[in-house]
């Protein structure tokens, strides 16, 4: 049972600014709690490092994931799928062909498609690989860091490996440009969050530093953002849902956590112990 709000008139007598979160935390767990009733199927095409722990995630928020990259089976996988999730952490020409192979038949099929361009404009590869990608399917979300939208944009050098070296508001023009081009939801990861649609645009400033310190946290981000896309219609709202259920999860994590490892750990239970309350109390989100 949902937890009673305020009524209409009491609704009108907060201010403008508490409104806004009121209704979005509403907005939030009303998403939360579809994923942990419906159980959507998340198809993952990752890499190798993360694939223990955003499947771990995916579970702890109440979604049930599958990594299935062979070119054999992505078509058939994605048809039963709520939503897909093409990340190119460790790719490979099998693997990219994978990806457009499963990322066709879930724009056949309808079903959300959240691409990770993990390291973009590092190396030639990674670039080619995802302007193959984006020339046979439709995104619904794109998310990186700052430098990888700057990258997938401009095609600029400046990613150091598959870290950022540039913060959210420095990619922002990048990302309206390629919500406008590509007609999808742009999410652009840092200490703010900044998502992005041909016409709106939301920031979420919930996380802590220390998830910064964790291996994989951005894919993760990326695998909720795939597991609210399939209980949300909306990539704009799906993708700005996700991003404050990671870093309220990363907030609760770190007051129990001394380092990188516990929090890790802390962060999983987080995600499976999310309440409502946690979100309307730590929920910081802004609309512009």
């Amino acid at each position: 049972m949902r937890r009673s709000g305020p009524s209409r008139a009491e609704f009108r007598s907060i201010p403008h600014s508490r409104r806004l979160i009121i209704h979005y935390a509403e907005a939030i767990w009303s998403d939360v709690e579809l994923i942990r009733q419906s159980a959507p199927l998340v198809h993952n095409i990752t890499n190798f490092v993360v694939m223990n722990t955003t499947a771990n995630a995916l579970l702890a928020i109440g979604a049930s994931p599958v990594m299935a990259h062979a070119p054999q089976e992505v078509e058939e996988m994605t048809g039963l799928a709520g939503s897909l999730v093409l990340n190119i952490g460790t790719l490979s020409v099998p693997w990219v062909d994978a990806m457009i192979l499963a990322g066709r038949q879930a724009n056949n099929k309808a079903v959300p498609v959240v691409i990770d361009p993990v390291g973009a404009g590092a190396t030639s590869f990674r670039d080619y690989s995802l302007q193959r990608i984006l020339a046979a399917v439709r995104p619904s979300v794109i998310r990186g860091n700052a430098s990888e939208i700057r990258a997938l944009r401009y095609a600029e050098k400046g990613t150091k490996g598959v870290d950022s070296s540039l913060t959210s508001d420095q990619a922002l023009e990048a990302a309206r440009a390629l919500a406008e081009t590509l007609q999808c939801v742009v999410c652009i990861s840092g200490a703010t969050d900044v998502i992005v649609s041909p016409r709106e645009l939301i920031c979420v400033s919930n996380g802590h530093p220390m998830m910064a310190r964790v291996t994989g946290l951005g894919c993760t981000a990326t695998a909720l953002i795939a597991a609210f896309s399939a209980v949300n219609p909306s990539p704009l709202h799906a993708a700005a849902h996700a991003m404050a259920v990671m870093g309220i999860a990363g907030e609760m994590a770190a007051v129990q956590s001394p380092g990188p490892g516990s929090l890790q750990m802390h962060f999983l239970d987080a995600l499976y112990m999310l309440r409502s309350g946690d979100i309307e109390s730590r929920l910081m989100l802004a609309v512009e």
